[in-house]
């Protein structure tokens, strides 16, 4: 068993992280970030979690880009094929959940 504290975690560079789990092909990470994120795609489909701060997620629908602003508590389900950045506002933790190996 092991206790995360979401709330403090820092990691040494932005969009650094620590795996919390490894469960079937599906990883569970724990991301610092104070700067934004590239455009990418995913492997496969992504849950994004705000735990504190402050993320503007853009995404690409039918070539037409949305901004939506996540606060702390927020989930963003980026399906397959979404195209998307996410841009935080300050510092941010958020936890992911992915296919292992994604971008």
């Amino acid at each position: 068993m092991k206790v995360f504290h979401g709330s403090s975690f820092k990691a040494d560079r932005p969009w650094g992280a620590v795996t919390i789990a490894r469960m079937n092909g599906i990883t569970t990470r724990l991301h610092w970030a104070d700067q934004p994120y590239r455009w990418h795609v995913n492997d496969g489909e992504e849950v994004f979690a705000v735990l504190t701060g402050r993320v503007e997620m853009r995404y690409l629908e039918s070539g037409t880009e949305h901004r939506i602003v996540l606060e702390a508590g927020d989930i963003f389900h980026a399906t397959v094929g979404t195209e998307h950045m996410a841009y935080p506002m300050g510092e941010a933790r958020i936890l992911v959940v992915e296919q292992e190996g994604s971008v």
